[in-house]
């Protein structure tokens, strides 16, 4: 098949840990270098955390698969300094398409607002997300890649984790005190260690083509239900960069995955939907089958699963990779800050706390997209029909149209790190809530809110304060950082020079202030996974003193020892 991309292959490095006759220790190991275990590799090595990353492979991936990265996903790599030549790279869409039949019956703008660093979605492939990813481990001191050092023994427990690693010369040992497992769906780490993911699989299979041609459809998603050219089935329709276009058919589930494959198989289906006298040529193919599941806990011992390790949903909907890099900034901060001795081991159980309610959130659009788009039975797609149909002339049909509710950061409902509201605010950016960006000048002159944000604590604040609480909350960012505990303060509209740790900020469209709800004085204190952990409206320097300890896990570590 002809190729739009070259793999990169990178070189398999002999390490001195290599020829130590006992094992070599290491603060956190990352077995995977994919999206997942890259991320995680970054995120620590931003907050001065060493990894060892190893990977059975010595390139990237290989076909597109994962294209779909939302504005979330693409505003942590930006954090991590990877996010721009995605940007660069990626087909930008913010435009979906729904068609019944022949008709299409709406469409839907995903950003339909302005004043955001970075669109809804851009379409890329894989193996350039993840090629920027290396690239950017690369220039980080704090990241070890190993490439063709393969993990064939895991052991783990509440001390730590010990790991035998095959290579081209002989086997090694090492220990470390974390280990993340990021080793892909049918993880061999989750099942030497008898751990299982639970969930459904879905009696359907999907076929992926891309194909290489010049076309000049519109950057946008497109999706069929009972295409006309691909009858009683559904079809979707998405640019890639190279002028690769994904296209997704619906098979059935009695269709063989080996035969659906080949060439002469998927030319008829190709040319039915786009015409005979159009050129193009296939470049990757692959049949799916929708699996959402879960294990029932992300950490065992000393080792923690992130990635399609830890849960997997089928791929409409764009949850995969998205909730993967999630799930990653998650723990990535909880992780640095326990290693550093800034907050208390009982805080890493949050990662599950938290993470589980997004697994759980992106299985259960994942399964009722499915649900929908694949009908089990005649009632059910005489519903989904009548639907369809309604959904042409009345907009409340069109709530219940399901071809992939589009990943979306999750708000992590009753966490415990969050101080809940005492004051009132919109219901938007709640404690627990993902920060939204918006367009500021003045600090680091990025022009853009997100980029003050991430890998410390802040304090978002907007109003008038007294010099001396002022005065105070400065003297308050001094005594946490003496306890290894970053705290930058941003100041919204307000005149003086910057502190130590203070940063004045302009709010020059009025935007944050509406996102935000400031319009009046208010006072965010935000996690370093820009997250938000509590608000008030007046500053009150105790409670914000015992938010942060919150955040911290500080008061899990007193129920455990109660």
């Amino acid at each position: 098949m002809p190729s739009s991309y070259t793999n990169p292959v990178y070189p398999y490095t002999h390490s001195p840990d290599q020829d130590s006759a006992q094992p070599v220790h290491h603060p956190v190991v990352i077995v995977g270098g994919g999206p997942a275990g890259l991320a995680a590799a970054m995120d620590l090595a931003l907050q001065g955390v060493h990894t060892v990353v190893l990977d059975d492979n010595n390139t990237v991936s290989v076909g597109s698969r994962a294209i779909c990265l939302a504005k979330r996903t693409l505003e942590i790599c930006d954090r991590y300094g990877c996010g721009q030549p995605m940007l660069e790279k990626g087909v930008t869409w913010n435009l979906g398409k729904v068609y019944f039949g022949q008709e299409q019956v709406y469409e839907f703008n995903l950003l339909p607002e302005p004043d955001h660093k970075v669109p809804a979605f851009i379409n890329l492939q894989q193996y350039y997300m993840e090629e920027f990813m290396v690239q950017r481990c690369m220039e980080l001191p704090q990241i070890e890649l190993r490439w063709l050092h393969k993990v064939t023994r895991v052991s783990t427990d509440d001390s730590g984790a010990a790991i035998t690693v095959t290579t081209r010369d002989g086997d090694y040992q090492l220990t470390c005190d974390y280990l993340l497992v990021a080793d892909g769906a049918n993880s061999p780490i989750r099942d030497s260690l008898g751990l299982q993911s639970r969930g459904q699989v879905f009696e359907d299979r999907f076929l992926i083509a891309d194909i290489i041609m010049k076309a000049d459809f519109p950057a946008e998603r497109r999706f069929w239900f009972d295409a006309p050219f691909h009858p009683g089935q559904s079809t979707l329709l998405h640019k890639q960069a190279d002028n690769v276009w994904r296209i997704d058919f619906q098979l059935g589930w009695d269709a063989d995955p080996e035969e659906e494959k080949k060439l002469e198989n998927i030319r008829p289906r190709v040319e039915a939907m786009l015409g005979k006298d159009r050129e193009w040529e296939l470049e990757w193919a692959s049949v799916y089958t929708f699996r959402c599941r879960k294990m029932d806990s992300f950490i065992h011992h000393r080792a923690f699963f992130i990635g399609d390790s830890a849960h997997q949903v089928s791929p409409f909907g764009a949850r995969g990779a998205n909730g993967a890099l999630q799930g990653v900034e998650n723990l990535g901060w909880k992780l640095a800050a326990v290693i550093q001795g800034r907050a208390p081991a009982a805080l890493l159980q949050t990662y599950d706390t938290e993470r589980q309610h997004g697994a759980r959130e992106n299985i259960l659009h994942s399964t009722r997209a499915t649900d929908f788009m694949t009908p089990k039975n005649h009632i059910t797609r005489v519903f989904r029909d009548t639907v369809l149909d309604m959904s042409r002339h009345f907009p409340f049909a069109r709530t219940l149209v399901n071809s992939g509710r589009l990943s979306k950061p999750c708000t992590y409902e009753e966490t415990p790190l969050s101080t809940p509201d005492s004051d009132a605010f919109k219901l938007a950016l709640r404690p627990g809530s993902p920060c939204t960006d918006a367009p500021v000048s003045g600090g680091n002159g990025s022009g853009w809110l997100l980029n003050h944000l991430g890998g410390q604590f802040n304090v978002l604040l907007r109003g008038e304060f007294d010099a001396g609480r002022i005065t105070a909350l400065e003297r308050l960012a001094t005594q946490l950082r003496e306890m290894g505990i970053r705290l930058t303060i941003l100041r919204v509209d307000a005149p003086g020079e910057p502190g130590a740790h203070t940063v004045h900020l302009t709010d020059h469209k009025g935007v944050l202030a509406e996102r935000y709800d400031l319009l009046t004085a208010g006072v965010y204190l935000i996690r370093p996974d820009q997250h938000v952990a509590a608000r008030w409206r007046q500053l009150d320097l105790q409670e914000l003193e015992a938010a942060v300890q919150r955040a911290l896990g500080s008061h899990l570590q007193q129920e455990c020892a109660a």
